[in-house]
């Protein structure tokens, strides 16, 4: 028996090395180009030349045991048309030459392009048994998106990452797959780079321009330029993998892109406690480690602190008195966030903020004051609220009246994570810090006193002080001067 018999398509099937379609494509093949039947399955891509062997080996009793064989790119791109025998022929010689990789040649020839490459690729990983790899437990699995026009390489991805427990969902549409972003909730998306109508750039650009910016994105490209890759990380890409690369690269890749964003996320969450979104994006970008590790820095340090709050607890039941706290904290809070301060630490029946840490704005010592007078006529709207309720319920007297006292000061501080290896906080220590929380003690009900820094960085044009008598302050050799925001 022959590669040249009919009958010896009978043998590929009972082998389970074709399907019966795929006898049939060959027997075609054959009728119009007189090839072989094992020569017709070979330029279909449907098998390798060492298969052949293989089976007219089992024909003729010469059993060996021996691993799937991975068909040459060369004949696979033949067999798939994308070049001639006479082209192959060219740069099979000029390899044997230099020794480079087949492909590159080919494209360097402008035989086929590298897309084309990346599909014989995917074919070639097919017929050596990729479908055949053990697959994990299916539980816990991220969610890939993939994005490229080529239903082959779509198809190649998605089953060699699938083989290691992830699960893939493919666009050959990357609007369509823009578009389903928000419900499918990836984990990551993998983009072709080259793609007509919208190339993976573009995708990655609206990506994360858009509400999903935090999904990741990695590039998949034959193309090795650098202007690309670059043109790539540019519009936002978190990695580029060329296509040539190995399943497991790829998963690698993922991998690490993945830890790297679910750190950025916790890091997200950990600032978004204490400080503004636009905050946290700042935070998120600087690639200075400083602002964690400790840093000397100029900021504005604000103390608020509750007045008369001793009184309201000792008349209050503890449940009542633990929800009005809340709700003036809760009120005080959002003035720092909305002013861009930092949340430092909640102290009883006050709260510290700080503006200039972790990042610093020309206009911190403002933002403080702002975010002070705020605080002022949130508290007097919560006590208008507290004597309207108490009237419409009928009770005698008058409403123990909530009050604040701020004070605010500027100066050169350390901020950073402060405390042991099992236990840390962001916060700021220096004198200006002290300063700041002795004006907050100093100040009266209703009243915002503000240190000597603080009114020489806020400008004069944007809100007027009254100067008070310096003040001596614990721990300070000489008169400190001091100042009432009006």
């Amino acid at each position: 028996m022959s590669a040249s018999n009919p009958l010896f398509g009978d043998l590929l099937l009972k082998l389970g090395v074709v399907s019966p379609g795929q006898v049939q494509e060959a027997l075609a093949l054959q009728a119009l180009t007189g090839q072989r039947v094992g020569e017709a399955l070979i330029s279909l891509g449907y098998v390798s030349r060492e298969q052949i062997q293989d089976a007219l080996g089992e024909a003729l009793g010469l059993n060996h045991e021996k691993g799937p064989a991975q068909p040459p790119l060369g004949e696979l791109l033949v067999g798939l048309k994308y070049v001639t025998l006479a082209q192959l022929d060219e740069a099979l010689a000029r390899q044997r030459r230099d020794g480079r990789r087949l492909g590159e040649i080919l494209v360097e020839l402008g035989h086929c392009t590298y897309k084309q490459i990346y599909e014989a690729l995917g074919v070639q990983n097919r017929i050596v048994g990729r479908q055949d790899l053990p697959r994990p437990a299916t539980e816990g699995r991220r969610r890939v998106v993939v994005v490229d026009d080529s239903p082959l390489a779509c198809a190649f991805v998605q089953e060699g990452l699938v083989a290691l427990g992830y699960e893939v969902l493919c666009f050959q549409d990357p609007y369509e797959a823009l578009e389903g972003m928000g419900r499918l909730q990836p984990a990551i998306v993998l983009s072709d780079l080259e793609m007509p109508g919208l190339d993976g750039v573009e995708l990655c650009r609206r990506l994360k321009e858009g509400p999903r910016s935090a999904i990741p994105v990695i590039m998949l490209t034959a193309n090795d330029r650098e202007a690309e890759r670059v043109r790539g990380l540019r519009a936002g890409a978190d990695d580029y993998v060329n296509k040539s690369a190995s399943m497991d690269e790829l998963a690698a890749r993922i991998e690490s892109v993945v830890r790297r964003t679910d750190e950025t996320e916790r890091m997200r969450k950990l600032f978004a406690r204490y400080t503004s979104d636009a905050v946290v994006e700042e935070i998120l970008k600087s690639a200075d480690a400083a602002v964690l590790a400790g840093e000397k820095r100029e900021v504005t340090v604000l103390f608020a602190d509750i007045r008369n709050f001793t009184g309201l607890a000792e008349s209050l039941p503890p449940e009542q008195v633990v929800a009005v706290l809340n709700q003036v904290l809760g009120r005080l809070s959002d003035a720092v966030l909305t002013c861009g301060g930092t949340l430092d630490k909640f102290l009883g029946d006050g709260l510290m903020a700080v503006f200039g840490a972790p990042v610093g704005r020309p206009d911190d010592a403002l933002r403080g004051l702002q975010c002070a007078k705020m605080m002022m006529e949130a508290v007097a709207e919560l006590r208008a609220v507290a004597e309207a309720e108490w009237v419409a319920h009928g009770r005698e007297g008058r409403p123990l009246v909530l009050e604040l006292g701020v004070g605010l000061n500027s100066g050169v501080v350390v901020s950073g994570n402060i405390g042991s290896a099992m236990r840390a906080e962001y916060t700021c220590i220096g004198d200006a810090v002290n300063v700041a929380a002795r004006l907050c003690a100093l100040a009266g009900p209703g009243e915002i006193l503000v240190g000597e820094r603080t009114r020489e960085l806020v400008d004069a044009n944007e809100t007027a002080f009254e100067d008070l008598p310096p003040v001596r302050l614990k721990g300070k050799q000489q008169p400190v001067p001091l100042y009432r925001a009006l």
